[in-house]
Formats: C-alpha cells, sequence, structure tokens
C-alpha cells in the first residue's frame, strides 16, 4: 500500500512523496491522519538557511510529528484502542505529514466527544506546553512570564493561565492571556513589576529555539526579589534555547529547569509500544499529558482554533511551507489535510 508524505528537499522546498506505508507493528496502530499540524521552529527552523545554500542532491526528508485521524488497523497487543476509533497521535518519525501512519499506541490518546481532528492534531505541541508548566511547579495564586508566543508558547500560556509579532499576541489575548507585552514598545519587568503589584514574578518560560540570554536576562529580573536583594523563582527552558549567564550570586537562589517534549515516555521504545510506567512513581507520562489536553480542549479550557491562521491540503505542502518561512509574522498554526480517495 502506498501513501503520500509530505517532505523537505535539498533546496528548502516542501515536497509531497509517494512511498510504501510502513508496515504495523507489534503495539502500534495503523491511522488514516486527517489532518496535521506543522511545528514552524522544530521542523522549518533550518529551511530559510537550506535556501540560501541549497543542496539540490539531497534526499528529501519526510517531517512531521503531531496529527490526528482514526484507527483503520492495531497490531499485536494494542488492547486501548479499536477500529474506527478517532485518536490524536505524536511522535517524531511516526506522526508524520501524511495520509497513512503506524504509531506506537502510548503514543497516542483518544479523542473525546467534541473535539475535532483538527483541534486533536495540535496534541503533541499541546502537551509540549503542559509538560513546560508542570515543570515551573506553579501553585495557584502565582504569577508566570511566557517569553515566545509560537504554538508551544501559546500553549505554556493557556495552561498556566511577550513577543515581538502582533498577530500572536492578539492570539494571546483572544484565549485568554491576561497581560501580553510588546517587548520593542514597553519595558517588560516593568509591565511585569506592574501586573504583580509590585511583588515579582514567581516563574517564567523561555518558549522558543536560538539565542536567548537576553530573554533569560529579562525574565530574571522579573522575578520576585528577597530583602537580602537576591531573586527568587523558577525558569523553565522549552525547546532549543541557549543561554549565557553567570551562576552563583549571579543568579541569586533561582532555579533554571529544563523541560523535555511530552513527559516521561517519548523516545523509549518499551514505553511507547505499551509498557506503562508505575503511575506512583511517574504520575504524569507522556500518554497520560496527551490526554489531559484532549480533555481540556473537550472541556473549553485549551483552545486550540484561534492558534490556526492557514489550512492547506496535504500535496500543497509547497505553499505551506512558504508562507510559515516568508510570512512568520502572519502564519502561526499551518494545518495540512489528507485528502483520501
Amino acid at each position: 500500500m502506498q501513501r503520500k508524505v509530505a517532505a523537505i528537499d535539498g533546496r528548502g522546498q516542501g515536497v509531497c512523496l509517494e512511498e510504501a506505508t510502513p508496515t504495523l507493528g507489534s503495539g502500534e496502530v495503523k491511522v488514516r491522519v486527517e489532518a496535521s499540524l506543522i511545528s514552524p521552529g522544530t521542523e522549518l527552523g533550518r529551511v530559510r538557511a537550506m535556501r540560501e545554500n541549497p543542496q539540490p542532491d539531497r534526499p528529501p526528508r519526510p517531517f512531521g510529528y503531531t496529527n490526528a485521524g482514526v484507527v483503520e488497523e492495531i497490531g499485536a497487543g494494542v488492547e486501548q484502542f479499536e477500529v474506527g476509533q478517532g485518536v490524536a497521535c505524536m511522535g517524531g518519525g511516526y506522526a508524520l505529514h501524511a495520509d497513512w501512519v503506524c504509531v506506537p499506541q502510548n503514543l497516542c490518546a483518544a479523542i473525546p466527544e467534541g473535539v475535532s481532528f483538527v483541534e486533536a492534531a495540535s496534541v503533541h505541541l499541546a502537551a509540549t506546553g503542559l509538560h513546560a508548566v508542570r515543570r515551573t511547579a506553579p501553585l495557584y495564586g502565582e504569577n508566570g512570564i511566557v517569553v515566545g508566543l509560537g504554538l508551544v508558547g501559546q500553549f505554556t500560556a493557556q495552561f498556566a493561565r511577550v513577543d515581538r509579532f502582533a498577530r500572536r499576541r492578539d492570539i494571546a489575548r483572544q484565549v485568554g492571556v491576561e497581560c501580553v507585552v510588546d517587548p520593542s514598545e514597553q519595558d517588560v519587568v516593568e509591565q511585569a513589576g506592574e501586573f504583580t503589584q509590585g511583588y515579582g514574578m514567581d516563574f517564567g518560560v523561555i518558549a522558543f529555539g536560538g539565542e536567548a540570554s537576553d530573554a533569560f536576562g529579562t525574565i530574571y529580573q522579573s522575578l520576585k526579589q528577597a530583602p537580602d536583594t537576591h531573586r527568587m523563582g523558577r525558569i523553565v527552558l522549552v525547546g532549543g534555547a541557549q543561554v549565557t549567564h553567570g551562576f552563583g550570586s549571579a543568579l541569586g537562589n533561582v532555579d533554571v529547569r529544563s523541560a523535555a517534549r511530552t513527559g516521561p515516555g517519548y523516545h523509549d521504545p518499551v514505553y511507547e509500544c505499551g509498557q506503562a510506567y508505575p503511575e506512583v512513581f511517574v504520575e504524569w507520562p507522556t500518554q497520560r499529558n496527551l490526554a489531559e489536553c484532549l480533555s481540556a480542549m473537550a472541556a473549553g479550557k485549551l483552545r486550540v482554533q484561534p492558534l490556526y491562521t492557514h489550512e492547506f491540503a496535504l500535496e500543497q505542502i509547497a505553499a505551506a511551507v512558504d508562507v510559515l518561512v516568508e510570512s512568520p509574522a502572519e502564519a502561526l498554526g499551518v494545518v495540512l489535510k489528507p485528502a483520501h480517495r
């Protein structure tokens, strides 16, 4: 059986390939994909450089890691899903931008009533944001700041209840973020002080990749300060951010934490294919985070639709990549929808 899959070629262009559908393995489900979501930062971060320095002989590379669809077949050992059930799927190399995929069962979660395939297709990025918030260990009534309002930052800000692109700031306001700051026009530290009535932030999240030393310093200056002049709080980095900052007294009593992907279990083949971690030791593994995100969508607590700016057919992958690379100020959530014959 052949499938269509989106790929990036050596010239940095999106192309649609035909290839054999992977063989369904033990502990996996075969899914007819109804929608997938492009993660512009992770998936397309190098595309502009590839366009400036093309390598035409490089084979196209399939990409994608978050989608949703209908279970068409189950592999040996799969008991939590059945044929005909709607599922949200995640995982690099599995949940590709394609019309058919085979995905390990613990990287899937059932789609609850009231959640569309298009909304559920965001599940990997939503779970990344949820895991980042868990790493901040927030307490009721605490104040937090999220720097970077891409898709992961938008989800992080919603789960926790400052960006340079006006469209993204407007979207954040639509989904209920209380105070959205334009760092080119407003003093973020000053705004943080006003928002917390002079108390200071309890935690901050850096939700973008690349050089982030300035953002780290801004969050640091926004954190609460003890009478002995030392800053206190937590800073979580989600994504490929790089930071240069002094430690010891230069950092005060601030905890710096990394948030790795979607929670425990992702990239453990034994877990992915069905072996659960003991809940008493691992309370929030990846699949439980996926289910929690979908439940929040169903309850109206996590708003996905306002994050979507464009929709293309899978075969239009070239146009989808172009709009994200060439018009980042206008594009955020770009959905691909396969056409099934």
